[in-house]
């Protein structure tokens, strides 16, 4: 779906195209935590244990992982509307199929069916942007993509503890599917095509490689909650030997015909920077999206519903901010807002380590509130700053390995901070520490340690450029390494 220009839109509005795919993303990206209340309901109902109910979000999560790389060479291939028609209809298939399942092997089909076409959402969004808006609007707009990227995960497990405190897990997709519907319908009446198709075959080995190489570390990652740390281990070692040598195929594809992800965007140090700085970010919301609830409901004692009542703010003040984030960028650039939201990140996580029994409700709003905050000033300049260092024809390769690598950054969160947790509990456990206060500190110092990863976020911060810009080397790079028919212009 590539383009040689950006059509031309009216300066200060945002394209039409664009907010429909925010809607349909909204929609789809919602799904991928809107099942972590429902655990309990479907142990109950479709009579599975713990480990098997939690397949409802590991299963969607590593489907994504595992078809996203895939998906910018999908986006150059097929038409906006086509991919959107695509990625729509595949969602739906998943929603009904799901909201219908009989047993949990149905539910668990339906889930991955559903992440299959949210996968592609997010590429096409994103390469869609850079494609049609112009570079001095690109940080307001982005500023609105916020909103389906960021706050679309916060608010799964809100809506979830609505809709359970009144109906069955089925209405969790019962309510989605007309919804989802009626967006499909407005897109296909208002999308028009941007750019062209580009011919090309696909490398069936990549498409194995990428599938089992991210798929099976995040699989992999996924399983460290379990308590048993050698097999996960290995499984996450040999999804990055697959991962080694799917970019080792790539590299070679990029030579001799046409790659499945196209590896040369790593070669844009702004864009490698925002990558690191994009994953590590996503890792601390992730992390704390997974604390969080299990301190406020195992050690406080609050439902679900409270817990995501509590919550709530936080995910509104960021989606509500990531306009004015824009604003803010196209007028100053991304330093004036990426280094105060990093070090925000690391304040409010540190601040998180201190918690206790008794720690004032306010206080952990406050807490939450400033780390989403800090959040919605980093990501809408990183995905910005980021994305414009490459050239057209990298826009859905950049795209997908960003995507990719939130869905690596989100189980290795998950993994990073359960682990974290539960070893230090147990050790605690052991020395004749009740368990009250065992889990407490163990909590106290996952958070600990995702305060000092977002050192790592402060660093890279500091690295990034005010300004995007494209890196001219990489077009010359791209112009060298393919062969003359695959490019255009």
């Amino acid at each position: 779906m590539p383009a040689e220009t950006a059509v031309p839109i009216r300066s200060g509005r945002t394209p039409l195209v664009i907010r429909v795919l925010v809607l349909a993303t909204f929609v789809v990206i919602l799904n991928e935590t809107i099942m972590i209340n429902a655990i309990p309901r479907l142990m109950a109902d479709l009579h599975v244990d713990d480990r098997a109910a939690q397949w409802v979000s590991t299963a969607f999560m590593l489907t994504m992982a595992a078809v996203i790389p895939a998906t910018g060479w999908f986006l150059q291939r097929v038409t906006t509307r086509q991919a959107y028609a695509t990625a729509m209809a595949v969602f739906l298939l998943g929603t009904a199929l799901s909201a219908l399942a009989p047993s949990f092997a149905v539910l668990l089909i339906g889930r991955v069916i559903q992440a299959g076409g949210t996968a592609v959402m997010m590429p096409l969004l994103m390469t869609t942007l850079m494609t049609v808006v112009p570079e001095q609007d690109r940080g307001r707009v982005m500023g609105n993509v916020t909103l389906a990227i960021s706050v679309a995960p916060a608010m799964g497990p809100v809506i979830s503890g609505l809709v359970l405190q009144v109906g069955s897990w089925r209405w969790l997709f019962v309510l989605v599917l007309p919804i989802a519907g009626v967006v499909t319908w407005l897109g296909l009446r208002q999308l028009k095509n941007v750019g062209e198709p580009e011919a090309g075959s696909i490398d069936v080995l990549s498409v194995v490689l990428a599938a089992l190489g991210f798929g099976g570390l995040v699989f992999g990652l996924s399983r460290f909650e379990s308590g048993d740390y050698t097999t996960p281990a290995l499984i996450v070692a040999g999804g990055i030997a697959l991962i080694a040598v799917f970019a080792l195929r790539q590299i070679r594809l990029q030579r001799t015909g046409t790659p499945l992800l196209d590896l040369r965007v790593l070669l844009a140090g702004t864009y490698t920077k925002a990558l690191v700085l994009m994953s590590v970010a996503f890792l601390a919301m992730m992390g704390s999206m997974i604390l969080l609830p299990l301190y406020l409901q195992n050690l406080r004692g609050l439902s679900p519903l409270a817990t995501g009542l509590l919550v709530m703010p936080g995910g509104l003040a960021m989606g509500l901010l990531g306009p004015t984030v824009g604003r803010l960028f196209d007028r100053f650039g991304g330093r004036w807002l990426v280094i105060p939201g990093a070090v925000g990140i690391a304040v409010a996580l540190a601040g998180f380590s201190r918690i206790t029994l008794t720690m004032p409700y306010w206080q952990l709003l406050g807490l939450h509130i400033l780390l989403m905050i800090s959040l919605a000033a980093t990501f809408t300049p990183v995905f910005t700053l980021g994305l414009g260092a490459l050239s057209h024809h990298l826009y859905s390769h950049g795209s997908s390995m960003l995507g990719t690598l939130q869905q690596v950054a989100a189980a290795f969160g998950t993994a990073l901070v359960v682990t974290v947790m539960s070893s230090r509990s147990s050790a605690l456990i052991e020395e004749g520490v009740d368990a009250v206060t065992a889990h407490l500190d163990g909590t106290r110092l996952a958070f600990l340690v995702s305060a000092a990863l977002a050192l790592i976020v402060v660093v890279a911060a500091i690295l990034l450029p005010s300004r995007a810009a494209v890196e001219e080397d990489i077009e010359d790079e791209f112009a060298a390494a393919t062969p003359p028919e695959l490019v255009k212009g």
